[in-house]
């Protein structure tokens, strides 16, 4: 009885495909790079519309970032409000923190931060 009901539909063996509309499509490959063949020699490659605009776009960004990030403000001594009993202060920022902190008060003090020797050095004696 199985084998009735199969004979008149082969496609019940089969099973169905409903998303494939049959072969495969896409580009085989052919060995070129991006699928363009080499122009003769002498021809020049004519560029797309698209590719100034992306070239600008990729590196003008890439290029604002760097400077962005080079020129940008040293926040890190800033606390981050988690709510108003808690506030985070990264370990990371707390040398930035302690250092502005350090030197304000050893200003108040009348004391100088910075190293300054008062004598110069001995000259290392000849052996």
């Amino acid at each position: 009885r199985a084998l009735q009901a199969t004979r008149g539909h082969p496609r019940a063996i089969v099973g169905h495909r409903f998303a494939s509309h049959g072969a495969p499509h896409y580009n085989e490959p052919g060995g070129w790079l991006f699928g363009e063949k080499p122009l003769p020699p002498g021809q020049k490659r004519v560029k797309e519309d698209w590719e100034n605009i992306w070239y600008v776009g990729m590196f003008g960004t890439m290029l604002a970032a760097a400077v962005l990030l080079y020129y940008k403000p040293d926040t890190r001594h800033a606390s981050l409000r988690l709510s108003h009993r808690l506030r985070l202060i990264c370990f990371a920022s707390i040398q930035t923190w302690a250092l502005k902190e350090a030197k304000q008060r050893m200003e108040a003090r009348g004391e100088k931060y910075k190293y300054e020797p008062s004598s110069p050095p001995p000259s290392p004696s000849p052996s």
